[in-house]
């Protein structure tokens, strides 16, 4: 069976550049949604509680408000630093990617099929061993560019999509 995850990073509480990736995420009926960090506000969360299938994130280095992201975001997902996430099979890691050292050493281990990281607001994909992909930036701040991807489980293709 074919599954796809649909990843996103960096929307910096940008409610309109988060619609749009919930509507694209909904239509294409991606199985897991994966964010690599940087939520930043609580009142981001209803906003996410529309995707109709499961969603996975991490704390992002903006992400000051913890304690409230962490009530907003209680009924979709635990949020911590770092997550380990089996899916069809792969065992998938998900970082925001500040600290690189960090970074570089979980993709290094060699215990992830997958790293899922955020942070520069780049799309990245490299697959030096171990498939590390970064969607880019979800909030069009920095780039201009709304991105995110989705990645194939079956064939282990990613494809970057603008929103």
């Amino acid at each position: 069976m074919v599954y796809l995850i649909g990843l996103i990073a960096d929307s910096h509480d940008n409610l309109e550049a988060i619609g749009r990736a919930v509507d694209y995420l909904n239509r294409e009926s991606v199985d897991l949604v994966i964010h690599a960090g940087d939520l930043i506000s609580p009142f981001t969360a209803p906003e996410f509680a529309r995707l109709e299938m499961k969603f996975e994130a991490v704390f992002g280095n903006n992400d000051g408000e913890r304690d409230g992201l962490r009530k907003a975001y209680s009924g979709l997902t635990e949020l911590s630093d770092f997550k380990v996430l089996r899916f069809d099979g792969l065992r998938i890691a998900v970082i925001h990617g500040h600290e690189v050292e960090l970074l570089e050493c979980v993709i290094e281990s060699g215990r992830y099929d997958l790293v899922v990281t955020g942070h520069t607001h780049e799309r990245r994909f490299s697959d030096s061993g171990t498939l590390t992909i970064n969607p880019g930036e979800l909030c069009g701040y920095l780039s201009g560019e709304r991105t995110a991807a989705l990645l194939d489980t079956d064939s282990m293709e990613c494809e970057f999509v603008s929103l």
